[in-house]
Parts: structure tokens; sequence; C-alpha cells
């Protein structure tokens, strides 16, 4: 199993059966530790959506911390979900995107909604995130749009900037 996608795993299992925090593992590879960057945790129930949260750019010390920290959040505080339970961890599987830093955007045509993830950003901080090459987000006018409504923001009458970032994903 993917390193990434086992301390997913055992931070969520952790949590759930005990409300226990985990310290990260001393054999992770070095970037664990001395990189930042944000992160997403994604989980699934039986390749069905469960959950997903995450941090666009890091709040942590490290990769490992903030791996942590959203492999929690995702399981106990996405408010689209209800609470994942102790019934339902052998059914899950898990995703783990690592995110580049983002960059402003001034032409969208630079944009590719495979390639890229997007955040749909105000000045009064309203902001969306939607992250690259997700089944059914074909174009990037969807992405912008799917984004911007996560975001409380309308594409229409709203001043927005647009960021994007790329994504190294593990399954």
């Amino acid at each position: 199993m993917n390193q990434y996608i086992k301390l997913a795993q055992d931070a969520v299992e952790a949590y759930i059966k005990g409300r226990k925090i985990i310290k990260a593992p001393d054999d992770l590879p070095q970037e664990f530790y001395n990189q930042r960057a944000g992160v997403f945790v994604t989980i699934f129930n039986n390749k069905k959506l469960r959950s997903c949260i995450g941090t666009f750019i890091a709040t942590e010390d490290n990769i490992a911390a903030e791996l942590i920290s959203n492999a929690i959040a995702a399981c106990s505080r996405d408010t689209r979900f209800s609470k994942i339970t102790a019934d339902e961890l052998p059914n899950l599987n898990y995703e783990v995107s690592i995110l580049s830093e983002p960059k402003f955007v001034d032409d969208i045509k630079k944009l590719d909604a495979k390639k890229y993830g997007v955040i749909v950003a105000t000045a009064d901080g309203r902001r969306g995130l939607l992250l690259p090459n997700l089944e059914g987000v074909d174009s990037v006018a969807e992405q912008i749009s799917i984004a911007s409504k996560k975001g409380g923001i309308n594409i229409e009458k709203d001043d927005f900037e647009l960021y994007s970032f790329t994504v190294e994903k593990y399954k």
C-alpha cells in the first residue's frame, strides 16, 4: 500500500475507533517531514464518494501532519456527509492529493481541466476550489462554474481571480 494512503487510512481508523490523533511514524520518506503543501484526502465507500476535505496551502508543519489533519477532517467534518462510522471502515478506499503552490491565472486559455485544479477567489475572501481530472468535469468552464458555486461566487456579477495548481495523486 502506498505510504500516503496508509497514513490517511491509519489516521482515519485511529480516530474513528478511539478518537485518537496519531503521530506520523518515523519511517516515512523525508518529504513527509521536510516539505509543506496543501493536501486533500478523498474517501470512497464501495467506490462512491463518501467525503473529501483538504487545504490548498499548507497549514501544518509538514505534509505528514497536513495529511493526518485532513484525513481526520474528512472522516468527521465534511458537512455534505454524515460522519464515517466504524462499520464502514472495511469498505473504505482513499485518495490523497498533494497540491502545488497556487499560481495566478492571467489567461483562461492556459487552463486545462484534466491537468490543473482551479481556485476561484474574491477580494472579500470567498473561495471555491476544484481538483483537476474529476470524473464528469470535462471543460474549464464546468470546472470554474462548480468551483465558483462551492465558494458562493456569482461569476456573472462578482469580481474574481483565478488560480491554478497541479496535483500529485495517490490511490
